[in-house]
């Protein structure tokens, strides 16, 4: 196993990553480097999408880099509908990313490529040094109010 990039993901509540996102986009927050790109809304979201299984998928595409979904589908057994509706999970969550393969078959196949070798989770609990803003009625976004 080689050692690759790590992308951070976080867990906060939907109302705050938009609030969060809007103070992005507004110019009233500055992310910070250290803070998540990639925000998952529970840890039920997160536990599905980095299951056992997926995460194992993971790996086959990081080690064996497919070529194709029919590809990866002999290299692990999953169908290719599975495959194919979980990898487009993954890549909304950056993941991975899907690119043009070789041609086949009348059409480009479709290669999937591991984005990252490892994620490094930051839970928001809520305790005070939260990286997302919070919206106090009538007045924008700032870190750290309630």
């Amino acid at each position: 196993m080689s050692i690759g990039k790590t992308i951070r993901v976080g867990i906060m509540p939907l109302e705050r990553v938009r609030d969060y996102t809007l103070a992005i986009a507004n110019g009233t927050y500055k992310r910070k480097p250290t803070e998540p790109k990639i925000w998952f809304t529970s840890i039920k979201s997160f536990a599905a999408v980095l299951s056992d299984e997926n995460r194992e998928l993971l790996r086959v595409i990081h080690d064996h880099k497919p070529e194709s979904l029919a590809d990866l589908e002999q290299m692990t057994g999953r169908k290719a509908s599975n495959l194919s509706r979980t990898l487009h999970t993954m890549a909304h969550y950056g993941l991975v990313r899907m690119e043009q393969g070789a041609q086949g078959r009348g059409r480009r196949a479709v290669k999937p490529i591991a984005v990252a070798r490892s994620v490094n989770l930051i839970l928001d609990i809520g305790l005070g040094d939260e990286p997302a803003p919070r919206r106090v009625a009538g007045r924008p976004a700032e870190q750290g109010t309630a």
